[in-house]
């Protein structure tokens, strides 16, 4: 059995500070608390039994010292980057404060994209790319684990292309999923939105 973590990055902002919808084209550094939970991650990850085959993130900064994180507590090197594990791009409200975000798009459009995965009008995600690049990979097998440090937007993807059904699609920052890749290729998902 092949396993397969997808992991979310830490906070890049401090609890006081405003939510703000952050994406693709806004490349910030894990706050203090993000830092903590990048550490727990790999604390976590290097006290379970099993070998990590790759480990990989997503070009932003935020996700590469999230992996960095796990790799220098597992004794692992950072096996390199995917595009298609970076974040959407939010379009016009890339940076925005969330009530603005809401405000413009309304409840109901956020919550078709935090359930079902439909991106509001305005928001560069290009769907079908991101859904074959997790096709892709999941087909790609393999033994051990893989570490996949990721966005938000884009572990979402995960979750669409198996068509698996959840309350929410989200996952929380210093979260991880896990799915399990059968000998005959089926993908099944372990658990989804744990922190260690």
């Amino acid at each position: 059995m092949h396993r397969i973590f997808i992991i979310r990055h830490g906070n890049t902002f401090a609890s006081s500070a405003d939510a703000r919808r952050i994406g693709s084209r806004t490349d910030i550094p894990l706050v203090e608390s993000g830092r903590a939970q990048a550490d727990r991650l790999g604390a976590w990850f290097a006290s379970q039994n099993f070998p990590i085959a790759r480990l990989l993130s997503s070009p932003l900064l935020r996700a590469r010292e999230t992996a960095q994180a796990i790799a220098t507590a597992c004794d692992k090197v950072l096996d390199g980057t995917r595009n298609w594990l970076g974040e959407i791009d939010h379009g016009p409200d890339e940076n925005a404060l969330e009530a603005d975000v809401l405000a413009r798009i309304g409840a109901p459009a956020l919550a078709d994209w935090d359930e079902r995965g439909i991106a509001p009008d305005g928001w560069i995600v290009d769907a079908e790319r991101r859904i074959g690049a997790w096709r892709a990979f999941f087909a790609e097998g393999g033994k051990g684990a893989d570490l996949l440090v990721t966005s938000n937007g884009a572990a979402r993807f995960a979750l669409l292309t198996l068509g698996l059904p959840l309350s929410t699609l989200k996952l929380r920052t210093g979260a991880f999923g896990e799915l399990a890749v059968e000998n005959d290729g089926t993908v099944r998902l372990i658990r989804w939105d744990e922190r260690p």
